[in-house]
């Protein structure tokens, strides 16, 4: 097989690897599929949001309130993952509007520091994030768990589609050595994150849906405008705000 196949089993070792800090090996055959493999992020969501979703029904299971085991929930998801996406959302935050120039603007994405702008972004989406599941455990832990995972994936299926969307605003960094997934690929991870969004949790998963490409649409604009395309870093905050995004409509 072609290793510019649409999909390897493989592919999933590799997307977990990538996006996640949990400790799988990465077969070698997967090594070098880069963004070919970007078909199964959106697994590698369901993966975190039912680990997160399981965490927060224990908390529930322990008589803890909803408002406690959301924020556990959101805890898990943020260490299982290693931070990635809120850092690249704090330091997209930062460079668009902490700088005049696109150069400026891909140097203080550069910087390891964190700024006012990234503080403040960071902030209101762990804010947001908190606040939604609780009231989705406060509707119960299989609600909740149906809205973490549908989000998840949908908001991973949002990132891919912006990388493929979206020329490299630099020559070097992370999102750089993937390369850039084809239109087939985007589109297999769009359809199995609605697909699932849809199953789990009917209509309103699918508005979640258009809500996630409304949301990577609008920050692939404006990371156009800013910065001449993504970089790691954007494609960290579209899946935050698209996350965000998918989490308020899936309110009770």
């Amino acid at each position: 097989m072609s290793d510019k196949a649409l999909l390897r089993p493989a592919d999933l070792l590799l997307a977990l690897g990538l996006l996640t800090r949990l400790p799988l090996p990465v077969p070698v055959v997967a090594q070098d599929r880069g963004a070919r493999a970007a078909w199964a992020w959106p697994l590698t969501g369901a993966v975190l949001g039912a680990g997160a979703a399981g965490v927060g029904w224990g908390a529930l299971a322990l008589g803890l309130p909803a408002s406690v085991a959301g924020l556990l929930a959101l805890a898990a998801l943020v260490m299982a993952s290693g931070a990635l996406h809120e850092d690249g959302l704090a330091d997209m935050a930062d460079g668009f509007w902490g700088g005049w120039t696109r150069e400026r603007r891909l140097e203080i994405m550069r910087d390891s520091r964190i700024g006012s702008y990234g503080v403040i972004a960071l902030g209101l989406g762990l804010g947001l994030r908190g606040m939604a599941l609780g009231l989705l455990f406060a509707a119960g832990a299989g609600v909740a768990a149906a809205a973490m995972i549908a989000a998840a994936m949908l908001s991973r299926a949002a990132m891919a589609g912006a990388m493929a969307a979206l020329p490299h605003a630099r020559e070097t960094g992370l999102a750089r050595a993937q390369g850039r997934p084809p239109p087939a690929t985007a589109a297999l991870a769009a359809c199995l994150a609605l697909l699932a969004a849809g199953l789990l949790c009917g209509m309103s998963g699918l508005v979640a849906g258009g809500a996630a490409a409304l949301v990577a649409l609008g920050l692939g604009r404006l990371a156009r405008a800013r910065i001449g395309g993504q970089t790691g870093d954007v494609l960290g905050a579209v899946q935050q705000v698209s996350e965000i995004a998918a989490l308020l409509c899936l309110l009770p």
